[in-house]
C-alpha cells in the first residue's frame, strides 16, 4: 500500500493511493497515520477496507491538494551518518565501524513539496536525499537482524536538509545543524515493504536548479535498514511511527570543491525508485 496524507498543514487527511489519479479515503477508520495507527497493526487492518472500497468504486480523485508528510509528527527522528562509503570519502571521514547516530527534532517534518527555509545565521545549508523508514511496532532488544524486518512499517523519501556550519563548527554537535524548521521534507507516500522487491536496489537522485548533484543506489549502504533497526534497538526503545533517516549517497554540497551551498530561490528536486519524488523551493531566513 501507499499511505498518504493530503490537505492543509495540521489538517491532513489519511488516504491510500491507488494510482496517480485516485485514492481511497480511510480517515473514518484511521484518524491519522500516527503512533496509535502503527502500534495497533493499522496497515494490515486497512488492507481489506481499501480493497472493498476500491472494488465498490468508493474512490476519490486527486485535485491538486497539498501533500503532507505521510506520517504524523513522530515520537523521534533518528538519523544515521556516513552510511555510504563514497559519501564518507567525499567528506574526508573514515567509514564507520558501527552506525553513527544523531537525532533531528520531530518538528522538522514537512511535506515533500513544502518550502525549505534557511535558518538565521546560516552560511552552509546543504541537501541530502535519503531512504527513510518508519517503525511499525514498539521495538527493543531485537535478538537478530532478521527480526528487524517485521519491525518496519514502510519506506519513504526524505531530504535530510543540513546546515554544515551549525553541524561541524558549533561544538561538533550534529543535531544543531539538522533541526531547523522545515529541515525534513518527507514523502510523498509511505510504501509498505510488500510493494518493494529489494530495498537494497533502489536508485536515488537529487537535482538543484535542474543540475544533477546526487546519484546513488541503496545497494552501497554500509549498514542496511535491518542492521540499523537491530542496532538501535540495543540502545533505545523504538516507538511505532518513529522515523529513521538512513544516510545519503555522494554529491552533497559540502563534498564539492569548492563547496556548493543552497541559496534562497533555489529549487531542489529528489526521488527514489518506487518511493516517489519531491520538489522544494528554498526560502531565506524569517
Amino acid at each position: 500500500m501507499y499511505l498518504m496524507r493530503i490537505g492543509a498543514p495540521g489538517a491532513e487527511k489519511p488516504v491510500v493511493r491507488l494510482d496517480e489519479e485516485t485514492y481511497v479515503d480511510v480517515s473514518d477508520v484511521a484518524p491519522d497515520f500516527d503512533e496509535t495507527f502503527f502500534g495497533s497493526g493499522g496497515p494490515e487492518l486497512l488492507r481489506p477496507v481499501v480493497a472493498e472500497r476500491a472494488a465498490n468504486g468508493q474512490v476519490g480523485r486527486f485535485a491538486g491538494e497539498r501533500i503532507g508528510a505521510p506520517i504524523a509528527r513522530p515520537h523521534q527522528i533518528l538519523c544515521i551518518g556516513l552510511n555510504y562509503r563514497d559519501h564518507a570519502a567525499e567528506t574526508g571521514q573514515p567509514v564507520p565501524a558501527e552506525p553513527i547516530l544523531f537525532t533531528k527534532s520531530p518538528n522538522t517534518l514537512v511535506g515533500p513539496d513544502d518550502d525549505v527555509r534557511i535558518p538565521r545565521g546560516s552560511t552552509k545549508p546543504d541537501w541530502e536525499v535519503e531512504l527513510g523508514l518508519v517503525i511499525g511496532r514498539r521495538t527493543s532488544y531485537l535478538d537478530s537482524v532478521e527480526e528487524a524486518r517485521d519491525a518496519i512499517a514502510g519506506y519513504l523519501v526524505v531530504n535530510d536538509v543540513s546546515e554544515r556550519a551549525f553541524q561541524m563548527e558549533r561544538g561538533g554537535q550534529w543535531s544543531k545543524g539538522k533541526s531547523a524548521e522545515t529541515f525534513n521534507p518527507a514523502g510523498p507516500w509511505l510504501v509498505t515493504p510488500d510493494e518493494i522487491d529489494d530495498v537494497l536496489a533502489l536508485d536515488m537522485w537529487l537535482d538543484v536548479n535542474g543540475v544533477r548533484r546526487q546519484t546513488g543506489n541503496t545497494e552501497t549502504m554500509v549498514f542496511d535498514p535491518y542492521v540499523i533497526v537491530h542496532h538501535l534497538s540495543q540502545f533505545m526503545v523504538l516507538e511505532p511511527g518513529d522515523l529513521i533517516n538512513t544516510g545519503t549517497p555522494p554529491g552533497v554540497g559540502m563534498g564539492f570543491r569548492p563547496p556548493v551551498w543552497l541559496q534562497p530561490g533555489d529549487v531542489v528536486e529528489l526521488g527514489i525508485d518506487r518511493l516517489g519524488s519531491q520538489r522544494q523551493h528554498v526560502l531565506g531566513p524569517r
